[in-house]
């Protein structure tokens, strides 16, 4: 098939023609490589714990700074995508995001070091424009799809990262260097990778097959039409809510995963990074998996089908979650680990096949919003983790608990506000 400059129909995994798969293997690329910024140092948190004498409440803060700074930044960069692109939107994010992860080598005590993960968290906000961008380069009957590898291929950065740094540290600690030099030396690889995937962005993408939105003079277009009336659709609250019990559980365990299978099952630093990525590990089709079904129960159900599909995989998440809490064993505890994992990514992948055909002419602002919404549960999840009187494995059986609760709202809320053909039509508009 001839490479146009419409949105594709499919996806050709493996093809690097045309703008639209250019695009969409280096936008992947980077919210892969912007994992390692962003949860670079969480495998090392042992490490860190006992260089900066770190207590329970302390990590609990770490892991709730992790992420909250990417509430605000998300709800920033959906809006700068409709108005500045995704290209100029992720380079800025790349160019700004990596300064910290260079500079937290030189954290000396709790406070400086809670600051510098503070603004390393809003390169979380990453996501938010590998969605967008995705969104513009394919049509709606693989938007899901397309949205769900790119997510889940990018997500997987999360389980690389948890597997890769204990061993840059391990290398550098061979080279000679003490383990508290070590993991400040580690993370200057997250932070020349950004620069590299800075440079990508520059080099080989553009906004939308057309081309760049300042070369379709949409700027000014898309500045003007944003409303906010949009944030009393309750569809936008309710995928919010779902993204903050999956992705936002997502992010959670990468933060404590490592740390729990040292302290609840004594494995070593490496070891319970090794474990920590195959969760992670699951992106490579978990996403994918949940945004197919949904552009496949969506083609003959709509967006009801799509919501009904969201709604049961929260809820086997939620089970999942309250069966590794009671896990006795670490074989137990794995099993139900990547049970969990399973239904969580594609949970992932099912809330964003229904997210960018809520509003057309706000799709980054949705975006934004929703993705928001993850990070918001994620930061919430860490009070759980934070608080002395409760112990892990007890916050994860709570967060199990709250996830079944969201998956009921989600089945009662009805996405399918306009008739099918409605919502193909504004879907064909959205990205034509």
């Amino acid at each position: 098939m001839a490479v146009t400059n419409q949105p594709l129909d499919h996806l050709p995994v493996l093809s690097m023609k045309g703008v639209q798969m250019k695009t969409f293997h280096v936008t992947w690329l980077t919210f892969f490589i912007c994992f390692f910024g962003w949860f670079g140092l969480a495998p090392l948190m042992p490490t860190i714990k006992e260089d900066l004498s770190l207590t329970k409440s302390q990590i609990g803060n770490i892991v709730i700074a992790s992420v909250s700074g990417t509430i605000l930044a998300r709800l920033l960069i959906g809006r700068l995508c409709d108005t500045w692109g995704p290209r100029k939107t992720y380079i800025l994010l790349l160019l700004v995001g990596s300064i910290p992860v260079f500079l937290v080598g030189l954290a000396q005590s709790y406070t400086s070091f809670l600051l510098f993960r503070l603004a390393i968290s809003v390169i979380g906000a990453s996501f938010v424009i590998t969605q967008y961008h995705t969104s513009q380069m394919f049509a709606p009957a693989i938007k899901g799809t397309a949205n769900a590898v790119a997510g889940g291929w990018g997500n997987l950065g999360g389980g690389v990262t948890n597997m890769l740094m204990p061993l840059v540290f391990a290398v550098i600690v061979a080279a000679g260097f003490a383990p508290e030099k070590a993991w400040r030396y580690a993370m200057i690889l997250p932070g020349s990778l950004m620069l590299l995937a800075a440079y990508l962005y520059y080099r080989y993408t553009k906004d939308t097959p057309r081309g760049n939105f300042s070369e379709l003079n949409k700027e000014k277009k898309a500045a003007a039409k944003t409303d906010y009336r949009i944030l009393l659709d309750w569809r936008i609250w309710s995928l919010s809510l779902a993204y903050a019990v999956c992705f936002g559980m997502e992010i959670t365990f990468d933060n404590v995963a490592a740390l729990y299978f040292v302290e609840e099952f004594g494995l070593s630093q490496a070891g319970a990074g090794f474990w920590a990525g195959v969760f992670g590990f699951m992106n490579l089709f978990a996403r994918a998996l949940g945004g197919w079904l949904a552009d496949k129960v969506g083609r003959k159900h709509g967006l009801k089908g799509k919501g009904s599909l969201l709604a049961l995989v929260l809820l086997l998440e939620g089970l999942g979650i309250i069966l590794f809490a009671a896990a006795g064993s670490l074989t137990m505890a794995i099993i139900s680990m990547i049970g969990f994992a399973l239904f969580l990514k594609m949970a992932n992948g099912a809330t964003y096949a229904i997210t960018p055909f809520i509003n057309k002419d706000n799709v980054g602002l949705v975006s934004g919003i929703v993705g928001a919404g993850g990070n918001l549960g994620g930061m919430l999840f860490g009070f759980l983790f934070k608080s002395s009187s409760i112990s892990y494995w007890q916050a994860f059986q709570y967060i199990g608990f709250v996830a079944i609760g969201i998956s009921l709202l989600v089945f009662f809320t009805r996405f399918a506000a306009k008739s099918k053909t409605q919502v193909m039509t504004t879907s064909l508009e959205a990205v034509a």
